[in-house]
């Protein structure tokens, strides 16, 4: 049989036993592998290979005894971790010196992590679980203060980690709050709108989005406090049925009214299809523009009645304009004759002007204007042009007669030819003034006062004589 090999021995007495193997390489658990970890017993430990690693700073922290015994300072004193049998002292020593190495690694790395803003303080609390467990009176040799402190250190920061975190989820609460807040505000907006000026289906659209959106706030957002969200969900539920409710009262009202509006509508239809045949032309286009003011003031069916509808009325319509269209180009063709003869009235009276002979004038354009009148219509286009051109002439003639009703007016004649009796008589009495004085500035003003009231003697001479005074 091989020769079997040895295993480590506890200490007499007072060591414990030994928890771990030597590994062949080896190397720091990370802080979750160590929360996965339970207590267990080792097997049969093999002779550790050569150990590579220079573990001799922590085999520093203890020594071994003559009997083989590890022990390693603790305090003041020191404290007995194991044995390993068959081994030399060296490597007994390393041997519990890497155990150390290994936990002061995975402290090392926890408190790393500890700074690590993706690391939570969750994740840092369960490794630091796993490594006290590991490290609190481990049968390892080394610095055991320096340990504790590290552990010391990586609990204080979890302490911070956990107080900003804290502050963070705070932070993040009261801003998903405020964002629950504003969702809410504005459905309540929505509902307060007067019925009256609500755009219902821009308003529903907007509503769904706000439900979509505290869906998803509420799926993969920051989670409120219940209360809060309980109190932000009833408000919102309470817009949103606030307006539910008039949203359908709206529209039930509406297709009351709807109803209404269509059979106003097909009896405006059914009025303007008996008028579509009508040749009463005047009469009847004058009915289908009540007609059309009554279907503007009606209101709005459903769409598609009034679509439908709409189409009557139109066609109904065109079919009586079409036709009297087709009525007044027929007339039209047959004025063309009239509008000949009225051609040639019309420049019959335009060479009665300029006005020469007011009483000749006269006479002669009411004998066009009879032959005007007996001549018949004109064409439709040309009616304006025609009226226009034989007014112009009309009025020619009436302006001369207002002129010559004022030359003979005697009210007018007497007030000029009285104006002009003033003037003779005060220019009578400045002309002795001018020739009695002696006095050579008092003669230079009264000169100038006969020179201007005889320049305004034959203004008024002249507005007499055309007066016919």
């Amino acid at each position: 049989m091989s020769e079997q090999t040895p295993e480590p021995t506890d200490a007499p007495d007072t060591t414990p036993e030994v928890h771990d193997a030597p590994s062949p390489t080896p190397s720091a658990p990370s802080p979750a592998a160590m929360a996965r970890m339970a207590p267990r017993r080792p097997a049969a430990v093999p002779v550790p290979p050569v150990i590579e690693t220079d573990h001799s700073a922590s085999a520093a922290f203890g020594r071994v005894d003559d009997e083989g015994t590890v022990y390693v300072r603790e305090g003041d004193g020191e404290r007995a971790v194991g044995s390993y049998p068959g081994a030399t002292p060296e490597q007994a020593l390393l041997y519990f010196a890497r155990k150390y190495d290994e936990l002061h690694a995975s402290a090392t790395l926890l408190r790393q992590r500890l700074d690590a803003p993706e690391v939570t303080a969750k994740e840092i609390a369960d490794g630091l679980g796993a490594l006290k467990t590991h490290a609190e009176g481990a049968d390892v040799v080394g610095d055991l203060p320096a340990l504790a402190a590290l552990v010391a250190e990586v609990e204080t920061g979890l302490a911070d980690k956990r107080s900003r975190e804290s502050a963070q989820r705070a932070e993040a609460k009261k801003a998903a709050a405020a964002e629950r807040e504003a969702i809410v505000a504005e459905a309540e907006s929505i509902a307060a709108q007067p019925v009256e000026r609500i755009q219902w289906k821009s308003s529903t659209a907007r509503m769904r989005e706000l439900l979509d959106t505290w869906k998803t706030h509420q799926k993969s957002g920051v989670r409120l406090d219940k209360d809060v969200e309980s109190a932000l969900w009833q408000r919102f539920s309470k817009a949103r049925n606030s307006f539910d409710k008039g949203r359908r009262h709206h529209f039930a009202e509406l297709e009351s009214s709807r109803g209404e509006v269509k059979a106003t509508k097909e009896a405006l239809v059914a009025e303007a299809e008996r008028l579509s045949t009508s040749t009463d032309w005047g009469q009847t286009a004058g009915a289908y523009k009540r007609l059309m003011d009554q279907w503007r003031h009606a209101g709005r069916a459903g769409r598609k009645d009034d679509d439908a509808l709409w189409e009557r009325f139109r066609a109904a319509q065109d079919a009586f304009f079409t036709a009297k269209d087709e009525e007044q180009a027929r007339e039209d063709e047959s004025f063309r004759g009239n509008l000949e003869v009225k051609e040639r009235l019309l420049v019959e009276a335009q060479g009665l002007l300029p006005i020469k002979d007011l009483g000749a004038t006269k006479g002669a354009l009411r004998s066009i204007q009879e032959r005007w009148e007996a001549a018949g219509k004109v064409p439709r286009g040309d009616v304006d042009r025609m009226e226009k051109g034989l007014r112009a002439v009309e009025q020619s003639v009436r302006d001369a007669e207002d002129t010559r009703w004022k030359k003979s007016n005697p009210e007018l004649s007497a007030r000029a030819n009285s104006l002009v009796s003033q003037l003779q008589a005060k220019i009578a009495e400045l002309e002795e003034q001018v020739a009695a004085t002696d006095d050579a500035g008092r003669r230079r003003r009264l000169e100038g006062e006969l020179e201007s009231s005889r320049s305004l003697l034959a203004m008024a001479q002249a507005g007499a004589d055309e007066l016919g005074g």
